[in-house]
């Protein structure tokens, strides 16, 4: 507990509980430092992955969880998807070294409060967690200066309304030059999943093959390929 004076009064108020979610040890012990010196945090706990994350969340909910984007098993995506629909009350504050606009709108969707990029300076962080925990949205300046754009192209109508929420999902990530793989870490999913939903793209989009949808994904807007993107094959 901390505690202020006010009035002559002292007045007890509860630390921000915050667990750290990342799956490089290194970095993560960073995380814990900051926070274990931060007068007015408490750490909770930390985690590997999107699933010890969500353990430690539902054993004891913390007010805001640093959560990694792209982490192995469950990703940071899914356990934020997962939290807003169980506990809505923990914060997720999204910090990741991922800067496309894709893993932008997958964590808005999902429920994320903020998204802060890994190379910010630890009083940037602790400002964020500390505005989070305030119910403030907050956001790297670079990204928060495309998301007007990125509202905008969201109330355009969807160029393939045939498509599912998830396959929307799947083809975003698809169109960005992202593996089988990587787009089943980022949604949570077995690979068996992701291709089934890549097939049925296919199907519904008409396309050949996996490159004739990237490239008709890409024509109407859909993702636009990351500086690492991967080829089309």
């Amino acid at each position: 507990m901390m505690a202020e004076r006010s009035h002559g009064t002292t007045i007890e108020r509860s630390a921000i509980r915050v667990v750290v979610a990342d799956d490089h040890p290194v970095f993560r012990s960073g995380l814990r430092t900051m926070v274990e010196e931060a007068p007015d945090l408490e750490l909770v706990g930390e985690a590997r992955d999107g699933q010890e994350a969500l353990d430690l969340c539902r054993a004891s909910p913390p007010d805001v969880v640093l959560m990694d984007l792209r982490m192995p098993n469950t990703s940071g995506v899914a356990a934020t998807a997962a939290l807003s629909e169980e506990l809505p009350s923990v914060r997720v504050l999204m910090l990741t070294m991922l800067q496309d606009d894709t893993s932008l709108v997958a964590a808005l969707r999902a429920g994320a409060r903020g998204y802060v990029l890994k190379g910010a300076a630890p009083e940037e962080i602790l400002r964020a967690v500390r505005a989070v925990a305030a119910g403030q949205a907050i956001f790297d300046l670079e990204l928060a200066d495309r998301l007007p754009a990125l509202v905008t192209r969201g109330r355009r109508p969807y160029p393939f309304p045939e498509l599912s929420r998830r396959e929307r999902d799947v083809l975003e990530l698809l169109a960005a030059g992202h593996s089988n793989v990587t787009i089943a870490a980022e949604l949570g999913l077995s690979e068996k999943t992701v291709r089934n939903n890549v097939s049925a793209i296919l199907v519904k989009m008409r396309a050949a093959d996996r490159p004739a949808a990237i490239i008709r994904a890409r024509e109407a807007g859909i993702a636009a390929p990351p500086r690492d993107a991967q080829s089309l094959e």
